[in-house]
Formats: structure tokens, sequence, C-alpha cells
């Protein structure tokens, strides 16, 4: 167990077709909170400002968040990660492009698979440090 989102912030209505569900994954939580950072400059999240922390357990460390991408985010800057960020997102096609425009222009981004349904759409994505991006370090 890692994080559990705040239920009271304004991603919590589920059938919203530009929520998207993010799980990042065979990271660090460092890396994870990078991440987290870029998403939340774009997007209202549920997370607030809390960092992923590990726990002192030996299982695989999991984070998630709930992102509202009711817009296209203006291109950002690279960042740099200490090592690759396994992805997932999942709603609806439309946010789920928006959100994956800013992780795009934040990090090296690989797409590893790709699950459409009827409304909604899952990507997988491996991401890495962009080229020439900045450390960000948490205030």
């Amino acid at each position: 167990m890692n994080d559990t989102p705040n239920q009271a912030s304004p991603t919590s209505q589920t059938d919203s077709p530009d929520l998207v569900q993010v799980v990042l994954g065979e990271c660090s939580a460092a890396d994870a909170d990078t991440v987290f950072t870029v998403l939340r400059e774009h997007f209202p999240s549920d997370r607030g400002d809390d960092a992923p922390t590990q726990t002192s357990s030996h299982d695989p460390a999991v984070w998630t968040g709930a992102f509202r991408a009711s817009r296209t985010p203006e291109p950002g800057a690279g960042v740099l990660l200490a090592g690759t960020v396994t992805a997932d997102l999942q709603g609806g096609p439309i946010a789920v492009e928006r959100l994956r425009a800013a992780l795009d222009s934040a990090f090296a981004v690989t797409a590893k698979g790709t699950v459409s349904g009827d409304q909604e759409v899952q990507v997988q994505l491996l991401l890495s440090g962009a080229e020439h991006g900045e450390h960000r370090e948490r205030a």
C-alpha cells in the first residue's frame, strides 16, 4: 500500500470523459513524484501536493492518481528522471491523448501497448528522462 487519492477533490466524479486514471510503477518514489508534479502543472488532480512515499514493504510499489484533462496542455520543458517509469493511463480517448501530450513534452515516451473499448482507452507508456531536461526539487 502506498497512496490513497483525496476523495474530496474535483476529480472524484468517475463518469467524466475528461477523467484519466494514472498508475505509475516500476520506479522510485522520487520519479513517481516527478511525473505527478509534471501532470499537476497541467491538470487538476486528486493527489494534491502529497509526494509518493515508499513503504518499508518489499512488495512492488504502485502509485495512483486521477487527473481531469479537460484541455490541451501547453508544451513544457524536458524533465530528467533517475530511471524509467511505467505509466498506465485509462480514460476517454481525448482526455488520455491530452495527458499523453503533457508527458510527451516532459519526457522521452515509448508506447508499450494500447487497448481500446467503446468509450475508453488504456495506454501503457514507458517514460524516461528527456534528452535535455532539468531536475525538479520538491519545495
